[in-house]
Protein backbone atom coordinates (compact mmCIF):
# COMPACT_ATOMS: atom_id res chain seq x y z
CA UNK A 1 0.00 0.00 0.00
CA UNK A 2 1.44 3.48 -1.13
CA UNK A 3 2.15 6.36 1.83
CA UNK A 4 -0.77 8.45 0.13
CA UNK A 5 -3.14 5.27 0.25
CA UNK A 6 -1.79 4.67 4.06
CA UNK A 7 -2.90 8.01 4.94
CA UNK A 8 -5.96 8.76 3.41
CA UNK A 9 -7.28 5.14 4.67
CA UNK A 10 -6.37 6.32 8.45
CA UNK A 11 -8.25 9.49 7.56
CA UNK A 12 -11.10 7.69 7.43
CA UNK A 13 -10.93 5.60 10.00
CA UNK A 14 -9.67 8.25 12.39
CA UNK A 15 -12.86 9.89 11.60
CA UNK A 16 -14.70 7.06 12.84
CA UNK A 17 -12.72 6.82 15.82
CA UNK A 18 -12.89 10.54 16.92
CA UNK A 19 -16.61 10.46 16.40
CA UNK A 20 -17.10 7.57 18.51
CA UNK A 21 -15.28 8.82 20.98
CA UNK A 22 -17.36 12.06 21.63
CA UNK A 23 -14.16 14.67 20.31
CA UNK A 24 -16.43 16.90 17.89
CA UNK A 25 -13.94 19.20 17.66
CA UNK A 26 -11.76 16.52 16.34
CA UNK A 27 -13.71 15.29 13.73
CA UNK A 28 -14.76 18.96 12.55
CA UNK A 29 -10.76 19.30 12.10
CA UNK A 30 -10.70 16.96 9.53
CA UNK A 31 -12.81 19.16 7.61
CA UNK A 32 -10.49 22.18 7.99
CA UNK A 33 -10.39 22.20 4.09
CA UNK A 34 -12.88 20.11 3.16
CA UNK A 35 -16.90 19.72 4.20
CA UNK A 36 -19.66 17.31 4.48
CA UNK A 37 -22.42 16.68 2.65
CA UNK A 38 -25.73 15.28 4.08
CA UNK A 39 -27.56 14.61 0.55
CA UNK A 40 -25.51 14.36 -3.12
CA UNK A 41 -25.77 17.22 -5.33
CA UNK A 42 -28.27 18.72 -2.30
CA UNK A 43 -29.25 22.67 -1.37
CA UNK A 44 -26.79 24.74 0.30
CA UNK A 45 -28.22 24.14 3.52
CA UNK A 46 -27.56 20.51 3.43
CA UNK A 47 -24.01 21.36 2.62
CA UNK A 48 -21.32 22.12 6.00
CA UNK A 49 -18.19 23.27 5.16
CA UNK A 50 -14.99 24.17 7.06
CA UNK A 51 -14.40 23.16 10.58
CA UNK A 52 -16.78 25.40 12.36
CA UNK A 53 -20.00 24.44 10.21
CA UNK A 54 -18.85 21.01 10.67
CA UNK A 55 -18.48 20.94 14.08
CA UNK A 56 -21.98 22.86 14.42
CA UNK A 57 -23.46 20.26 12.33
CA UNK A 58 -22.20 17.61 15.26
CA UNK A 59 -23.47 19.42 18.02
CA UNK A 60 -26.83 20.06 16.18
CA UNK A 61 -27.28 16.74 15.58
CA UNK A 62 -25.64 13.72 17.82
CA UNK A 63 -26.66 13.25 21.27
CA UNK A 64 -23.59 13.07 23.58
CA UNK A 65 -23.85 11.48 26.94
CA UNK A 66 -22.55 11.98 30.41
CA UNK A 67 -19.21 10.13 29.65
CA UNK A 68 -18.93 12.43 26.68
CA UNK A 69 -19.28 9.86 23.92
CA UNK A 70 -22.46 9.18 21.98
CA UNK A 71 -22.46 5.43 22.75
CA UNK A 72 -21.97 4.64 19.09
CA UNK A 73 -19.03 2.73 17.10
CA UNK A 74 -18.88 3.39 13.34
CA UNK A 75 -17.64 0.32 11.94
CA UNK A 76 -15.89 1.24 8.20
CA UNK A 77 -15.45 -1.46 5.63
CA UNK A 78 -14.88 -2.20 1.83
CA UNK A 79 -13.05 0.74 1.22
CA UNK A 80 -12.31 1.23 -2.11
CA UNK A 81 -9.64 4.53 -3.07
CA UNK A 82 -8.28 5.71 -6.11
CA UNK A 83 -5.78 7.84 -5.56
CA UNK A 84 -4.08 10.41 -8.42
CA UNK A 85 -0.74 11.25 -6.68
CA UNK A 86 0.35 13.35 -9.60
CA UNK A 87 -2.90 15.84 -8.81
CA UNK A 88 -2.77 15.54 -5.46
CA UNK A 89 -6.19 14.08 -5.43
CA UNK A 90 -8.26 10.92 -4.37
CA UNK A 91 -11.74 9.64 -3.93
CA UNK A 92 -13.10 6.31 -2.60
CA UNK A 93 -16.29 4.44 -1.37
CA UNK A 94 -17.26 2.57 1.87
CA UNK A 95 -19.26 1.34 4.10
CA UNK A 96 -20.57 2.25 7.66
CA UNK A 97 -22.63 -0.05 10.08
CA UNK A 98 -23.12 1.60 13.52
CA UNK A 99 -23.73 0.14 16.60
CA UNK A 100 -25.15 1.79 19.70
CA UNK A 101 -26.21 0.55 23.18
CA UNK A 102 -27.22 2.58 26.45
CA UNK A 103 -29.08 2.99 29.37
CA UNK A 104 -32.23 2.28 27.43
CA UNK A 105 -31.07 0.58 24.24
CA UNK A 106 -29.49 -2.89 23.94
CA UNK A 107 -26.49 -3.34 21.86
CA UNK A 108 -27.95 -3.34 18.47
CA UNK A 109 -27.17 -1.87 14.63
CA UNK A 110 -28.74 1.48 14.53
CA UNK A 111 -27.97 2.47 10.90
CA UNK A 112 -25.45 1.23 7.75
CA UNK A 113 -24.50 3.08 4.88
CA UNK A 114 -22.04 3.92 2.42
CA UNK A 115 -19.67 7.25 2.53
CA UNK A 116 -18.85 8.58 -1.08
CA UNK A 117 -15.47 10.86 -0.41
CA UNK A 118 -13.11 12.56 -2.12
CA UNK A 119 -9.56 14.06 -0.57
CA UNK A 120 -6.86 16.57 -1.58
CA UNK A 121 -3.16 17.15 -0.52
CA UNK A 122 -2.00 20.03 0.67
CA UNK A 123 1.08 20.93 1.86
CA UNK A 124 2.32 17.21 1.42
CA UNK A 125 -1.02 16.07 3.91
CA UNK A 126 -4.30 14.61 2.71
CA UNK A 127 -7.54 16.14 3.72
CA UNK A 128 -10.83 15.30 3.17
CA UNK A 129 -12.20 17.51 0.53
CA UNK A 130 -15.77 16.21 0.50
CA UNK A 131 -17.73 13.65 2.33
CA UNK A 132 -21.22 12.54 1.01
CA UNK A 133 -23.02 10.55 3.66
CA UNK A 134 -25.74 7.98 2.38
CA UNK A 135 -28.29 5.79 4.27
CA UNK A 136 -29.43 2.40 3.49
CA UNK A 137 -30.77 0.67 6.42
CA UNK A 138 -32.47 2.90 9.61
CA UNK A 139 -32.84 1.35 12.90
CA UNK A 140 -33.64 2.95 15.99
CA UNK A 141 -31.71 5.86 16.19
CA UNK A 142 -34.05 7.64 18.89
CA UNK A 143 -30.56 7.30 21.40
CA UNK A 144 -28.23 9.00 18.82
CA UNK A 145 -29.88 11.68 16.98
CA UNK A 146 -31.37 14.95 18.86
CA UNK A 147 -33.44 15.08 16.06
Amino acid sequence: MSDSAIAITNLIYTYAQLLDSGDLDGVAGLFEHGRICGVEDGPPETVFAGAARVRQMYEMATRIYEDGTPKTKHNTTNVQLHIDDAAGTAHSTSYYCVTQATPELPLQVIVTGHYKDTFHRRDGVWWFDSRTMFVDQIGDVSQHLKF
